[in-house]
């Protein structure tokens, strides 16, 4: 057996239409319209044009606005991603067979990394979402007004409800497939997806990344600015160190794990996740009170908050739509196709709670001001 194809791997991989054998280990190109179906290189022009956008956005937002933060965000997704996604793909590399076991297989899409395991659009969805919800939260003048922390946690829940639009569709539209077998880390589960990921990969994460990125890199009174490298490995640290406060959060549901606790798992996730909400959603209004009532400064360099999150939950919106017919068919939560729908009531709160962050922020992206970074 091919150390990189075990029998799991093969097996979810069949079950995405693709073999893991003899996969090349740096890089794979595929035809964009051979794909498993045509709603993939959608996705991938949606994420990959989007992350170039943020890239062009961040250096501006540098070198014409003086403000590192969204450069640095965006290379530290890609170090957080770098840190994070091997182990997850190649489980017994690291010796965590036996603690996390095989979780899921990406399909192959246009161009595929490691073994075919990591594909390009994946590597550019971390720092896509990163800017969107940072500049939203950035926009809605919440760092400036209430500082790092605060911003920072309604970063975590401006990821919240993005990504769960996309992470719910995913596995119905073959874009990945979780192993069902691993019921140690995919189970409790909110339909299709499980509900540790929906807590520590869609908010946890990137809420603690950009609050390690501000306070490091962040502009601060009467210190200058940073060189280059001192944003460099600054960017490195908060990239590297974001795992962390993943397993700090995971720590009272792991204190819980087996088949026969499930329900305090879901429990706790449900607690968990319900916070984010509440807080999250009293954030918001706060924020959008603050720009009704003058008190925000328009948004500096407001074209990319402008354009991409509305893009971006605009695809996901028709890409549902495409999806409801063999949603709504679905038999037991399996669709004719035979794969797992994701929870239609979640995304469409996400995808309201979405809007909701759209229309609040647009007024802030109006009039052009004068710079102002964010301070640490």
């Amino acid at each position: 057996m091919d150390h990189t194809c075990d029998a799991v791997a093969e097996r979810v991989a069949e079950g995405l239409g693709f073999s893991c054998h003899d996969a090349n280990p740096v890089v794979d190109f595929r035809n964009p319209l051979g794909l498993e179906n045509g709603t993939m290189p959608v996705l991938e022009l949606l994420i990959i044009g989007g992350a170039v956008f943020a890239l062009v956005h961040a250096w501006r937002r540098w070198r014409r606005d003086g403000d590192p933060v969204n450069l640095s965000l965006w290379f530290a997704s890609v170090v957080y991603l770098a840190v994070i996604e091997p182990p997850l793909y190649f489980p017994g590399w690291f010796g965590l067979e036996e603690h996390v076991g095989f979780i899921f297989s990406h399909n192959v899409f246009s161009v595929q990394f490691m073994y075919d395991r990591l594909p390009l659009y994946i590597v550019a969805f971390y720092p896509a979402l990163s800017q969107l919800a940072y500049e939203l939260v950035r926009a809605l003048g919440v760092f400036a007004r209430r500082g790092p922390f605060i911003g920072s946690v309604t970063v975590a829940f401006a990821c919240q409800v993005f990504y769960e639009i996309f992470d719910h569709l995913g596995p119905q539209l073959k874009w990945w497939a979780w192993n069902p077998d691993n019921a140690m880390i995919n189970q409790p589960a909110l339909d299709s997806v499980p509900m540790n990921s929906m807590l520590l990969f869609a908010s946890v994460s990137f809420g603690a990344m950009t609050y390690l990125v501000v306070r490091l890199v962040g502009v601060r009174d009467g210190h200058g600015s940073l060189s280059g490298w001192g944003v460099g490995w600054r960017t490195v640290v908060a990239g590297a160190v974001t795992p962390l406060a993943m397993m700090i959060v995971s720590a009272p549901t792991g204190a819980f794990r087996g088949e026969d606790r499930l329900g305090i798992q879901r429990t706790i996730l449900s607690v968990e996740l319900a916070v984010v909400w509440i807080v999250g959603l009293y954030l918001l209004v706060d924020a959008w009170r603050a720009v009704r009532a003058g008190a925000v400064a328009p948004a500096a360099s407001p074209v990319f908050v402008r354009i991409y999150p509305a893009a971006y939950l605009g695809v996901h919106v028709v890409l549902w739509l495409v999806a409801l017919p063999a949603y709504f068919a679905a038999t037991d939560g399996v669709t004719e196709q035979g794969t797992p729908v994701g929870s239609l009531w979640y995304a469409a709160l996400c995808a309201v709670a979405a809007t909701a962050f759209l229309l609040a922020a647009l007024p802030a992206t109006r009039r052009r001001p004068a710079p102002e970074p964010v301070r640490s």
